[in-house]
C-alpha cells in the first residue's frame, strides 16, 4: 500500500496544474475551485489502482477532473452560467500565476459555453491531438475537428466584435 500511496503523489505532484486549469475554467470562487481539486484528488485515489500504467497519465487526469468538475456542477444548483457573465476583477492568489488581460477575457467567453466544449477547448489549447481529445472525451476526432473548428470561429467572432466595439 505504501508504494501506491508514494507513486499516486509523485504522480500528483507531476500533474497537480492539469486539475488548477480544470478548476479555472470551471469555477469562479476560491472555495469551489478548492472544494473540486479535494473531490478531484478522491476520485484520482479511488481509480488509481485501474488506471496504473494504462495510458498517459495527463489524459487520465484530465478525464477525472473534467467528469468530476461537470458531476459538481450538475448537482449544485446555484452554478448558473449565463452570457452575461462580469468581468473577472481580481487575480485568484490560489492559482499562484499571473494572468494577463487577454486571458482574463478568454476564461470570462469559455464560461458562456457549454461544459463540453469548454473541456475540448481546454484540450485544444493545450495542444492535445484531436485523437487525443476524441479519446478522453468520447466522440470521433472527425466530430472533434469540427467541433473545434465551430468554437474558434464562435471565439473569433467574440473577440473581434469585441475589438471594433471599443473602437
Amino acid at each position: 500500500m505504501k508504494s501506491n500511496q508514494e507513486e499516486f503523489l509523485k504522480m500528483l505532484s507531476a500533474y497537480q496544474s492539469i486539475i488548477h486549469k480544470v478548476n479555472q475554467i470551471y469555477f469562479r470562487s476560491k472555495a469551489d475551485k478548492e472544494e473540486n481539486f479535494q473531490e478531484v484528488v478522491c476520485q484520482l485515489w479511488r481509480s488509481f489502482p485501474t488506471f496504473r500504467n494504462k495510458g498517459k497519465p495527463a489524459s487520465w487526469i484530465y478525464a477525472v477532473a473534467i467528469n468530476t468538475s461537470i458531476s459538481k456542477i450538475r448537482k449544485d444548483s446555484r452554478l448558473k452560467f449565463s452570457d452575461n457573465i462580469p468581468d473577472v476583477a481580481t487575480v485568484d492568489p490560489y492559482e499562484q500565476q499571473e494572468w494577463d488581460e487577454n486571458y482574463q477575457k478568454l476564461i470570462n467567453v469559455l464560461y458562456g459555453l457549454n461544459e463540453i466544449d469548454r473541456f475540448v477547448m481546454l484540450l485544444y489549447m493545450e495542444d492535445y491531438s484531436y485523437e487525443e481529445i476524441a479519446e478522453i472525451v468520447g466522440m470521433s476526432s472527425s466530430n472533434i475537428g469540427v467541433k473545434i473548428h465551430r468554437l474558434k470561429a464562435q471565439l473569433q467572432k467574440h473577440f473581434n466584435s469585441n475589438i471594433n466595439g471599443s473602437k
